[in-house]
């Protein structure tokens, strides 16, 4: 069948499913600030933000169900924005968000299932869990730019309300994770400042439960009599 064949051409190619989505997810937060926001480097925002679907899927897909829905979600987040930017339609860029927003979080429940499962921890496991945090604030991005869509004036800049685009996202949504924010870029709206505190939230319980799953691996030594 031509879509088991598929999944496991992916899983071959990407056989460290972890460590590729990390290395994706830190190749987009890391070359996005840098790129202007002009068609040539929109088109290559775009070519980044691919791989991370990519690895997505592959890092989703180890069954025919999760595949199908990662590539159906993959899929539809990038017609729309093909849509959206090669035909003009506005109107469908946040259903793109909308659609990556969905796969986002498909990948973030299967890594999470995957790093808590009560097994041993691997470096695979380690690369989950870096790569789940990463996720986070990428998803985030993609709330946050719902957000400004359906509230205009969300964000400011040096606090005059601003309109964001994809680079400025990314960059507010980790500072947030991180708790280094708020600095140039801040909340403006309270759908921005209360989507701000739930991120601020979950960065802190996943990271504080992630150590706490990694200590209970290792019993407490028993000191010697």
């Amino acid at each position: 069948m031509a879509l088991t064949a598929a999944r496991s051409t992916l899983g071959r190619i990407f056989f460290q499913r972890c460590f590729y989505l990390f290395m994706a997810l830190l190749l987009l937060i890391c070359t996005a600030p840098l790129i202007e926001p002009t068609p040539s480097g929109r088109m290559t925002l775009n070519a980044v933000n691919l791989v991370v679907v990519i690895a997505a899927v592959a890092t989703v897909g180890l069954s025919a169900f999760s595949f199908v829905l990662a590539i159906l979600l993959g899929a539809s987040a990038l017609g729309c924005q093909w849509f959206a930017e090669q035909a003009g339609q506005a109107s469908m860029l946040p259903w793109s968000w909308a659609f990556g927003a969905g796969l986002y979080v498909a990948t973030l429940v299967y890594l999470i299932g995957y790093v808590f499962r009560r097994h041993v921890i691997t470096g695979d496991k380690l690369w989950g869990g870096a790569a789940a945090f990463l996720m986070i604030g990428a998803l985030w991005a993609y709330l946050y730019a719902i957000v400004q869509y359906f509230y205009p004036g969300s964000f400011a800049i040096g606090g005059t309300p601003a309109q964001l685009g994809t680079a400025e996202f990314i960059y507010f949504s980790f500072t947030v994770l991180t708790s280094t924010g708020f600095g140039d870029l801040t909340p403006y709206s309270p759908q921005a400042r209360s989507l701000c505190i739930v991120e601020q939230v979950a960065g802190a319980l996943f990271v504080a439960i992630l150590i706490a799953r990694l200590a209970g691996v290792y019993p407490p030594r028993e000191r010697d009599a």
